[in-house]
């Protein structure tokens, strides 16, 4: 008699597409439509990992409304809801006590008729759009393992649930689903679990510059009435960051009384002692911006990173069976602080191309895709302002500043590329070479913990799991990051996961958090060896950002 199988081992359900999206995001979601709209019989199907379309979608946001009016020519942008259009544009430039407002703001910065928006709002509602054309979304399944075929992507297979701690099946035990397709359309957005895996298998990355990142931290407000200019956007440069570090601030005055505060810091920083969220903090205490905020209520928090590479870092976007797109791509243009656009003409572009593929003759590999992109008006607009990122790099913030301008007046027509050299987890300075930072303790009204942030995140992942952070050799975690570095991890990471016990009786360890994590991929990135590696939690696990944020 044969033995009888374990439910791990049991053979998975299977569904057929035509093409399936990962992620619903305004990329997952625009190719989605896109392929519809060209062709109403495809059978088009988007999982998502969040509990509900939107629950995981977090940006500033002021989005240049050009792709969203190719994908609905006759849209009225201030439909969805809290759509704002922009009214006043503000840059600033801060020391420890002033604000230098600047009389011309940059070009990349003029956002005349631009929206400020809750970009989880605009999913929710290119959701329902997707769902009308006859779109298959299921929120809720994480796309966990890549299902590859003689060399071809044939599909993923969803997450199996109700594993518990120990690996073992609970009674509340299901086994994942094999989604299968013609196509797969990887759009996980940043640093994307499955998309770092292509890379790899794929060889994706050869002969590019590496990807470079920042991580964006969030809070939504709700502000008083006479602090309160609807359509403002204010950006700011400067302090508290020193030269030598990249970032900055956005802060966008929306709908009623609503505050969208965002403060990003470029992942390539070199002190180990530099917490981003702890930035973010002390710049609310600034003479300048601390009257925004008082009196307010901070309403919501979240974090996620963004890619800055731009042009040089674009991978290979075709492969076998499947193609990346949006920010999965890498399409933001850091110099704009704006991705949405981009990333959902990218989609626009693949499910045209994939149309075309699967009414014709069904190539292995949709190349034609890499071909109308660059094509498109995206590959002109990263071209443009390749060399404004990687200027910061090469010359901090003073020389950045220069070649940005240079830059702009000449619409990116120098004859040079400057290139992004190292990744950014290459970058970090051992501790014994850096300065301890010192940062105020919290006020519980205008500064705030990492803990009672992340209560705001709505964040949850079911107790009995397998942890999704996982350390490739638990050993480094303190021969390396805790003895040469101080343990980074404490500080780059937004949400309180890294935590060393045992300090005090002289056994260090790193104990993870893993329910407190809002899945910003920071860790993955910034982790000095790379021996940290993110993977996908259950499904529906993680935070639930509400409307607004």
């Amino acid at each position: 008699m044969s033995e009888e199988l374990s439910p791990r081992e049991t053979p998975r359900e299977a569904m057929e597409f035509d093409v399936l999206v990962i992620g619903a995001g305004p990329a997952g979601l625009s190719a989605a439509i896109k392929l519809k709209q060209v062709n109403p019989d495809l059978s088009v199907c988007v999982v998502e990992k969040g509990s509900e379309v939107g629950a995981h979608t977090l940006s500033g946001a002021v989005i240049e409304t050009r792709a969203l009016k190719e994908l609905f020519p006759e849209i009225d942008v201030g439909m969805i809801p809290l759509a704002t259009p922009v009214t006043e544009d503000k840059f600033m430039f801060l020391t420890e006590t002033r604000a230098f407002t600047s009389p011309i703001c940059p070009p990349t910065m003029n956002n005349h008729g631009n929206y400020i928006v809750s970009l989880g709002n605009v999913v929710r509602w290119l959701g329902q759009q997707a769902e009308e054309l006859g779109v298959e979304i299921y929120p809720g399944f994480a796309a966990a393992e890549l299902l590859i075929e003689e060399g071809r992507v044939v599909g993923v297979a969803t997450g199996d649930m109700g594993i518990g701690k120990d690996g073992e099946p609970t009674d509340n035990y299901q086994r994942g689903m094999e989604l299968r397709a013609t196509y797969t359309v990887f759009a996980e957005g940043c640093r994307g679990s499955l998309s770092k895996q292509l890379e790899k298998q794929y060889d994706l990355r050869k002969d590019v510059d590496p990807q470079t990142y920042a991580i964006g931290i969030k809070e939504l407000w709700e502000v008083r009435p006479e602090q309160f200019k609807k359509g403002l956007a204010v950006h700011s440069i400067g302090w508290p960051l020193k030269s030598d570090t990249y970032g900055g601030a956005a802060i966008y005055h929306f709908g009623e009384n609503l505050v969208a505060f965002i403060f990003a810091v470029g992942l390539d920083y070199t002190n180990p002692y530099l917490s981003p969220f702890q930035e973010m903090q002390r710049y609310k205490t600034h003479p300048a911006i601390a009257p925004m905020f008082e009196g307010g209520k901070r309403i919501s928090y979240g974090a996620r990173a963004l890619n800055e590479g731009g042009y040089q870092s674009l991978p290979k976007l075709t492969f076998p069976g499947g193609v990346l797109i949006g920010c999965a791509a890498g399409t933001l243009n850091v110099a704009k602080i704006k991705g949405t656009h981009t990333a959902m003409k990218s989609a626009m572009v693949a499910a045209e191309a994939i149309a075309e593929a699967l009414a014709g003759e069904k190539p292995a590999e949709v190349t034609v895709y890499s071909e109308k992109l660059k094509a498109s008006w995206v590959y002109p607009e990263l071209h443009e302002v390749r060399n404004v990122r990687p200027g910061f790099a090469k010359w901090g913030f003073w020389g950045g500043s220069i070649n940005a301008g240079i830059e702009m007046i000449l619409r990116g027509k120098t004859p040079w590329t400057l290139h992004n050299h190292h990744a950014d987890n290459a970058m970090l300075k051992k501790a014994k070479d850096s300065t301890a930072i010192t940062y105020p303790k919290p006020d519980g009204k205008l500064t705030f913990d990492r803990l009672s942030s992340v209560f705001l995140s709505n964040t949850n992942h079911e107790d009995n799991q397998p942890p999704h952070l996982t350390l490739l050799n638990p050993a480094v975690a303190i021969n390396v990051n805790y003895n040469e570095y101080a343990s980074p991890e404490t500080r780059y990471c937004p949400a309180g996961v890294y935590e060393i016990v045992g300090e005090e009786a002289g056994t260090p360890r790193l104990q993870i958090n893993a329910q407190n994590c809002v899945h910003c991929k920071t860790c993955d990135i910034k982790d000095p060896t790379q021996n940290i590696n993110w993977v996908v939690p259950e499904g529906a696990g993680g935070p639930n950002y509400p409307g607004g944020m």
